[in-house]
């Protein structure tokens, strides 16, 4: 899996465990919605620390708990 992929997948994983939309975290997190859907879309290849960060906010997490997950494990370059 790819950063990209990983992160995309660990955003949509939170949402469903949390019933919230795309558009519900974005408005939480202050992240804009095309930002999002580049993410998801595969579109931002890198996506920003901060927006990640910005998220996380949203969602209540830290930096340290999105990334405590098996996707970052073995990433591909």
């Amino acid at each position: 899996m790819k950063l990209h992929e990983a992160v995309a997948r660990r955003i949509l994983d939170y949402c469903n465990e949390r019933d919230l939309t795309p558009n519900k975290l974005c408005t939480m997190s202050g992240v804009i919605q095309s930002t999002v859907n580049s993410i998801f879309s595969g579109r931002s290849k890198n996506p920003k620390i901060g927006t990640i960060n910005d998220l996380c906010t949203g969602l209540n997490i830290t930096l340290a708990e999105f990334f405590d997950c098996k996707y970052f494990i073995d990433l591909e370059d």
